[in-house]
């Protein structure tokens, strides 16, 4: 199944799969869809299409992305790690030995030149073209999510701009507070592309921001790519085809032609405004802080335009799964630059940030500490505040066990390591803005050369045992769920044990 075209396809999947529920009722975005929202995610519920959002006539569409099934129906595959092997593929790529790896060499080298964005004379984003005083924003049914949030705030745009240095393109997810009919704040964190072709920039730089795209190409505007990477490029190669681009209206930027919505314009160097407060994905309202000013010259849009809008707060948002899909496509990526590293989990209620739970092939004493020291110098992992290293039999996404390694094999004096570095953005804790401390623990297993008493024998029950146990299950009548699910947890958890102490 390929991944759909854009966002009326993918509503349109989603409604087959009965994973979409219309709502007719008339709703308020101020505060009521949030609430409605927050109870859907958190139990698990289906994406929402609000046909009659107050105040505007736009449908919003929201908690599209809110469940490991969608975002599996985004990418048109089983699992999130199917995604990750296409990349990986790319990434392991080698000079050819022979012709049949030439051939297969040149097969990827044209997926890739085939995923490279497309040009079009025209397209449906821009079926209507609204210009000068007529702009107004306030047509929109945008949200305003929390009781303390400083106004309405556009939340799933993918905001486009170009370096202007290289001309390459950004193409970034920020935040957008509305300040009036015709400009909104634009969050540029620190740490963020966006920022950095903002700061290169004299004098003025062009931007467009993007709604209403296919789940693919506005999960790729999420991903935290290198910044000689276009997104755009990433996006068609996961969706086996190029996105297709129309030049704007108003300004020199090329802008997705299957958009629901496009907003175009520019910020001033140096025009800076209050943003914020914001109900952010940490759980707590980020401060208003100084933003660059975003002016609106035109608003582009399909007819009978749809809207689409995400609310992120205390975990579990809707955000949980655009962050599982990063941990999981980017695994190979992380791979290739630490190559010990076995799997990596970033707790949902870790916010992405606070967390990295990793497992690891050890091979050395300090190793676990050498991978530390890694993931803190590794793109966006280097914001982590903490991180745990496992060995690599511990599946580290199941938090039971991490946390029973956690107990049984750290010495606190010796295996926990406080450090500092840089942090993120909306990370509330530290004392000084974006600078703080970080914790590392090693709850690997330690050998001798580590100066610790001979290390103790895990628990095991014998093979023997293990398989007359399975023959004879049925005869117990205890229930065949209950012996299969516990054999299989503790089977691969013990073998993979005992296969890493032969090693």
């Amino acid at each position: 199944m390929s991944p759909p075209a854009d966002l009326r396809s993918w509503i349109a999947l989603l409604e087959r799969e009965g994973e979409l529920v219309r709502v007719s009722a008339e709703v308020d975005p101020h505060l009521e869809v949030t609430e409605i929202t927050d109870r859907t995610v958190k139990a698990g519920g289906p994406a929402l299409l609000f046909e009659k959002p107050q105040g505007s006539i736009h449908p919003l569409l929201i908690n599209q992305f809110g469940t490991e099934r969608r975002m599996c129906l985004a990418f048109g595959v089983e699992r999130l790690d199917d995604v990750a092997a296409k990349l990986e593929d790319v990434l392991e790529m080698q000079p050819p030995q022979g012709l049949v790896d030439k051939v297969r060499g040149l097969k990827k080298l044209k997926s890739i030149a085939d995923s490279l964005p497309q040009t079009a004379r025209r397209g449906p984003s821009q079926e209507v073209v609204i210009t000068g005083d007529e702009v107004d924003l306030g047509r929109l049914p945008i949200q305003t999510c929390w009781p303390g949030d400083a106004g309405a705030f556009i939340t799933l745009p993918a905001v486009i701009t170009k370096d202007p240095r290289t001309g390459t393109r950004n193409v970034g997810m920020y935040r957008m507070q509305v300040l009036d009919r015709a400009t909104t704040a634009m969050h540029w964190q620190i740490h963020k592309d966006g920022r950095a072709d903002y700061l290169a920039t004299e004098g003025r730089i062009e931007v467009a921001a993007a709604l209403g795209l296919d789940p693919v190409t506005t999960y790729t505007a999420s991903a935290p790519l290198p910044k000689h990477i276009d997104e755009l490029m990433l996006a068609g190669f996961l969706r086996g085809e190029p996105v297709q681009l129309v030049k704007g209206k108003t300004v020199d930027l090329e802008v997705p032609a299957n958009a629901e919505i496009v907003l175009e314009g520019y910020i001033e160097k140096d025009e800076l405004t209050a943003e914020g407060p914001f109900g952010d994905h940490t759980g707590f309202y980020t401060a208003a802080e100084p933003f660059p000013v975003f002016h609106v010259t035109a608003v582009t849009m399909r007819q009978d335009a749809i809207y689409p809008s995400i609310v992120v707060g205390k975990p579990p948002a809707e955000d949980a799964w655009l962050g599982k899909a990063t941990e999981r496509i980017f695994l190979p990526a992380v791979k290739m630059t630490v190559p010990e590293i076995v799997d990596y989990d970033l707790p949902v209620s870790g916010v992405f940030h606070n967390c990295c739970i990793v497992s690891i092939r050890k091979a050395f004493p300090g190793h676990a500490k050498k991978v530390m020291h890694a993931i803190w110098g590794l793109g966006m992992l280097s914001l982590t505040k903490s991180v745990v290293v496992v060995d690599e039999h511990v599946n580290v996404h199941d938090y039971e066990e991490v946390f029973f390694y956690v107990g049984a094999n750290v010495d606190p004096g010796r295996d926990v390591l406080i450090s500092e570095g840089p942090l993120d953005h909306l990370d509330h804790a530290p004392t000084h803005q974006f600078f703080g401390g970080k914790l590392g623990i090693d709850a690997t297993a330690k050998g001798p050369d580590e100066g610790t008493r001979p290390w103790p024998e895990e628990i095991e029950m014998s093979d023997e045992i293990r398989a007359l146990v399975d023959r004879r299950w049925k005869e117990y009548g205890i229930g065949a769920d209950t012996g299969q699910n516990g054999a299989r947890k503790r089977l691969r958890t013990l073998n993979l044990s005992r296969a890493m102490r032969k090693a």
